[in-house]
């Protein structure tokens, strides 16, 4: 039951990170999962697991490390804005 919460959570900060950097127009469920677990993994190893916690992951080292991730991204593979 705790890995279907990971995956939920993590959905949900790939999905914040998504629409705080307004990338997040083309990613689809799975990609919203990875961004968010890759994510929250970047943000506690660079920030620490400070603030509340979810199933295990530090929401808002999370998100930061989330939105990092998708900027890194979208500069790679040249993904634009959505509006």
């Amino acid at each position: 039951m705790h890995w279907l919460w990971v995956l939920i959570v993590g959905g949900l900060i790939g999905l914040v990170a998504g629409a705080i950097t307004h990338r997040g127009g083309a990613m689809g469920v799975i990609a919203n999962i990875i961004a968010g677990l890759v994510g929250s993994t970047i943000g506690e190893a660079i920030l620490g697991s400070w603030g509340p916690q979810v199933a295990g992951m530090a929401i808002i080292p999370s998100v930061i490390g989330a939105v990092i991730l998708v900027l890194v991204i979208s500069l790679i593979f040249g993904i634009k804005r959505t509006n």
